[in-house]
């Protein structure tokens, strides 16, 4: 009886014992679905914000929608802006040349109406002033060459004959002159224009030049002529101490090798806060590997500001640092799309300041907002802090960085090791980034020249993305070659408050006669004196012609 309820009881134990192993892998079964329910459920979410909503990080809710409960009463937050001077008239027009038109009195009422004396112009009197324009015009120019011959000499039949020297030409065989070209490249690389509605612009103008035509001039002027300015800008970029660096897609139709619909890449690289001019260089690859990165910055050895992509780990001696602004992208991409129709991301440039509020995680945890909206508050705190520092020089900004913003890390480090998000959620990938980030996302506080965020690169993609959206793609290599060497010209005369088209134009005038003398070169960079003379106010094109342009001062 006694071996009966032993065995009985064995059976229970084991019983038991199965039953518990069964719940527990159930249990483990149910986490495991509820992460990949929550993990699918914000990638629905975020496939729908993507294709039915706006693709800005500034979601706006639709007027027409219709309002939860929880969400019917509004609270406008208080902010500050930066309320800027009023410009005047005189300084916003300083640079345009003015043009009097007097309005005389008729001779039939300049007699006294009292005593019919002749009356004398005592003043003119100022009205009032408004703007006129010209549109572009186009015209053809033909180059008569004169030629002499001696008399005495042709009566002993000896023919000597002498010629007037003529402007080089900018293309051999072509129809096009320095105005032109810079003007086809203004349109499309500074007023993303492409080349097809140029064609029908140029229609307009009574000029029929197809597409093909104009594409030749950039790509031939380019590579010829932009090539020798556009290296010596790379030679001074690598001797900087800080750089900046992204990439952004392109689509090149013609490319051995490559499938037409493939991606490529438009590489971006730029100065950094450091008070010199400011250099920006775009260069087309057909891949995103860390060779063409390491390739192109051979030489450079400093700080180098970029987002978490392992491609920038190839470039040798430098110190990476990650953009802050990529980490709070992750957070604010994990809270709900709701909550998230009501949060700007604002840089420390934006006109309108972080608010408090969206910036204080303490207050946030006591309020039980999610943990995103949380780690969205410490990013925002930094960025706020930021906002504090930017008119301090390099070493005051340092200081007060490590004064004001090492404790916030610590804090944030500190409440994110707290966290146990479920796996494959988008606040998983949020916490993993900044963890495998830890340190290069400190390493800005190592250089007060160092910016919290790479969004300074951000913004030229956007200027590249900008004539992307609107031309689509590049035909063949050279095209995009040719493209990032004109973009590159384009965006650091803008960074160095050039008039766009001028500094075009003066490069096309110039480099025919130049491109292979160096001192003629370093006359082009868009900080010597002769460029700023030339290309800071506006120039008057029929007058500096290829016919009348002077010499460099070299």
């Amino acid at each position: 009886m006694a071996d009966h309820t032993e065995a009985l009881v064995e059976l229970l134990r084991r019983t038991i014992e199965q039953k518990d192993e069964q719940i527990r892998e159930l249990r483990e079964t149910i986490s495991g679905l509820q992460s990949t329910i929550a993990g699918l459920n914000e990638t629905i979410e975020e496939f729908r914000r993507k294709f039915f909503g706006s693709s800005s990080e500034k979601s706006r809710r639709k007027e027409d929608a219709p309002e939860s409960d929880e969400t019917r009463e509004v609270t406008v937050r208080a902010h500050t802006r930066e309320r800027k001077p009023k410009s005047r008239r005189e300084d916003l027009y300083a640079s345009l040349p003015v043009r009097e038109v007097r309005c005389p009195v008729p001779e039939d009422g300049r007699a006294c109406p009292d005593c019919g004396a002749p009356m004398e112009t005592i003043a003119w009197q100022y009205v009032r002033e408004e703007l006129r324009i010209t549109p572009a015009k186009v015209e053809r120019v033909h180059y008569l060459q004169e030629v002499l011959a001696c008399p005495a000499c042709r009566e002993e039949d000896v023919g000597t004959i002498s010629k007037a020297a003529v402007p080089t030409a900018l293309l051999a065989h072509s129809l096009a002159s320095p105005s032109m070209a810079a003007y086809v490249m203004y349109q499309k690389f500074m007023n993303a224009v492409p080349f097809y509605r140029q064609e029908m612009d140029w229609l307009q103008m009574g000029t029929p030049l197809a597409r093909e035509t104009t594409s030749g001039w950039c790509i031939k002027c380019a590579l010829c002529y932009f090539q020798p300015v556009y290296d010596l800008l790379h030679k001074y970029l690598l001797e900087r101490e800080v750089l900046h660096a992204d990439e952004t897609v392109c689509q090149v139709l013609h490319e051995e090798g490559k499938a037409a619909e493939s991606k490529s890449y438009m590489w971006i690289y730029l100065t950094g806060n450091d008070k010199q001019p400011p250099i920006i260089l775009y260069e087309y690859q057909p891949g995103r590997q860390g060779e063409h990165a390491r390739n192109f910055l051979e030489g450079f050895s400093g700080l180098l500001e970029c987002d978490g992509y392992t491609g920038y780990n190839s470039v040798e001696n430098v110190t990476l640092v990650c953009c802050l602004a990529h980490c709070r992208r992750y957070f604010f991409e994990a809270v709900p799309a709701a909550r998230r129709r009501k949060i700007k991301l604002l840089d420390v440039s934006s006109p309108e300041e972080i608010p408090q509020e969206t910036a204080d995680p303490e207050r946030a945890k006591e309020s039980g907002r999610l943990p995103a909206e949380i780690g969205l508050c410490y990013c925002n705190q930094l960025f706020r802090i930021e906002r504090t520092l930017k008119d301090l020089d390099a070493e005051g900004r340092k200081s007060k960085r490590l004064e004001l913003e090492v404790p916030v890390w610590e804090r944030f480090w500190d409440w994110l090791g707290t966290l146990a998000p479920l796996g494959g959620s988008l606040l998983e990938k949020a916490v993993n980034y900044a963890f495998n980030h830890r340190e290069l996302l400190g390493n800005y506080l190592l250089d007060g020249r160092c910016e919290i965020s790479n969004n300074r690169a951000e913004r030229q993609a956007k200027s590249y993305g900008t004539g992307r959206k609107n031309f689509l793609f590049h035909d063949t290599v050279s095209g995009a070659k040719s493209s990032a060497i004109i973009y590159s010209l384009v965006e650091t005369a803008k960074a160095n408050g050039l008039n766009v088209f001028q500094y075009l134009y003066t490069l096309l005038l110039y480099m025919p006669d130049y491109k292979d003398e160096p001192a003629g070169v370093e006359a082009m960079m868009p900080w010597s004196d002769f460029i700023k003379e030339r290309c800071q106010g506006t120039m008057d094109v029929e007058t500096e012609t290829p016919e009348n342009k002077g010499q460099i001062p070299v």
